[in-house]
């Protein structure tokens, strides 16, 4: 891109810099900023607060990547986050510098940060003033981890609050190498985050059934005490939950599908469509258009067992494994699925095993039979056992950051007998020490459930199955419905 463009696109996407010139409100612009006005017409009142510090905290060196699938309210996140930067009467609007990345290249994204600054020079007048840099999309443009690094170690740059978000996640990137070592600021105590579909506490929160919700619970605690006495307190609702889970269990927690259906009773198949047509360039965009919707109906099939890539890419007509297993490394880096990973009584990965596949979001598998005839609607069971790993992935990740991104966070294991538990204990960092999340058994039943818990209480004596609406705290091993289970965990 020339200068002009690249000029035209940071003013464009920067309002409030016209707004501070000519002296009027420079929170104006989000009346009429086109993102924002959309919103407006599926807006259930949920706001993302990841990025909550960088609004409302000082001004630092702080630099933090947010990952997360596409549709899922990065970029309204970093608008709200603009929004509420320009709101503060201790900073010029100036200082905030919009950059969307979509169509640039390495170049243009190198170029932007010089002319960022000098269209914004002005500040500096007196003293020289940090800048808060909001990056949208940047993982778009290939080698952008190389054009931040020289530029955070030499320029005024490195003084500067960053924030990028992306929706694809390449190892060639090597973020934590490029950026966190030794440039990622002093500011943030957490650098990689993730935006991901609404969790049940977040869909609970916006459907408007009036049900209680408890706290978050440590993975580790889920059969303590406390939490005894929580779930206890709810038994009266167990019905009303297990209503609420079956409707997230319908339309997952992508903003606008909750939206949808709580306002009309289904998704639209326009938004399906879109979220088709973004797996699609991400995944296999060069094959016929059933081929994705064909591989995340099987994904769905086979979630809760191991899968055999081999046998799965013969049954998918895949003219070979390594084909199958590319498309499967691009579901994952598109955060459209997350490995549970077989691991051994210490925890550890079990080299050359068959890892479960989850989908990230109920909505994805139900995407197939919504938009083509003949591929089969998923199953609550394993739609079920998905959410709860998810929740747990992402209750993990957020004690540790990048365990997500680095595989290190759920697993299944299997007996002497061969039988499997669903979620094995994996360690977790509790108050500077090392503890083991609680094991759980994923079974969605609404009776029979303590023949169902012999596997994981002879492997563990101890641990949870997730239930239907069965509510039994009073053993070693506890039923738990499993949205109570998912409201605990995130």
């Amino acid at each position: 891109m020339r200068d002009d463009e690249l000029r035209r696109i940071l003013a464009d996407n920067n309002p409030w810099w016209r707004a501070a010139a000519a002296g009027i409100d420079p929170t104006a612009w989000v009346d009429g900023y086109r993102l924002l006005v959309q919103r407006r017409v599926h807006d259930l009142g949920y706001r993302s607060h990841v990025l909550e510090d960088i609004a409302n905290g000082p001004v630092t060196d702080a630099l933090v990547v947010l990952a997360g699938p596409r549709r899922v309210g990065k970029s309204v996140a970093l608008l709200d986050t603009a929004a509420a930067l320009c709101a503060r009467s201790d900073l010029d609007p100036r200082q905030i510098i919009h950059v969307p990345c979509d169509g640039m290249r390495d170049r243009d994204l190198r170029r932007v940060l010089t002319l960022g600054r000098e269209q914004t020079r002005s500040l500096d007048r007196d003293e020289p003033r940090r800048r808060i840099w909001l990056f949208d999309e940047i993982s778009g443009v290939k080698g952008w981890t190389g054009v931040i690094k020289p530029a955070r170690d030499a320029t005024a740059f490195g003084d500067d609050t960053v924030v990028a978000t992306g929706s694809r996640w390449v190892s060639t990137e090597d973020v934590a190498a490029n950026l966190f070592a030794g440039r990622a600021g002093t500011g943030s105590s957490r650098r990689l985050r993730q935006l991901l579909p609404m969790s049940f506490r977040d869909y609970l929160s916006a459907s408007g059934r009036g049900l209680a919700i408890p706290a978050v619970t440590h993975p580790s605690q889920l059969q303590s005490a406390n939490m005894r006495e929580a779930l206890s307190a709810l038994a009266f609702d167990v019905d009303d939950y297990d209503l609420a889970w079956q409707e997230y269990m319908t339309c997952g927690g992508f903003p606008r599908a909750v939206a949808e259906h709580l306002n009309s009773g289904s998704v639209s198949t326009a938004y399906l469509r879109d979220l088709e047509a973004w797996l699609r360039a991400e995944v296999d965009p060069d094959t016929a258009p059933e081929s994705v919707p064909r591989l995340l109906a099987c994904l769905a099939d086979r979630a809760t067992s191991p899968m055999n890539a081999t046998a799965t890419a013969r049954d998918l007509g895949f003219s070979s494994r390594a084909n199958f297993d590319l498309r499967l490394r691009r579901l994952s880096n598109s955060f459209a699925t997350h490995a549970c990973l077989r691991r051994d009584d210490a925890g550890l990965v079990v080299m050359g095993s068959q890892p479960k596949i989850y989908l990230t979001d109920p909505l994805l598998a139900w995407l197939p039979s919504k938009l083509h005839t003949g591929l089969v609607a998923p199953d609550m069971t394993k739609l079920t056992e998905m959410a709860l790993g998810i929740a747990m992935a992402a209750a993990i990740d957020l004690l540790e950051e990048g365990r997500w991104l680095s595989g290190e966070t759920i697993g299944y294991t299997l007996t002497g007998s061969g039988k499997e538990v669903d979620l094995t204990p994996v360690s977790v960092a509790l108050a500077g020490s090392t503890t083991w999340t609680t094991p759980v058994e994923s079974k969605w039943v609404d009776f029979g459930w303590r023949s169902e818990s012999r596997v994981i209480e002879g492997k563990y004596g101890r641990g949870i199955v997730a239930t239907k609406s069965i509510l039994d705290v009073s053993g070693d091993v506890w039923a738990v419905p499993a949205p109570l289970l998912a409201l605990t965990l995130q």
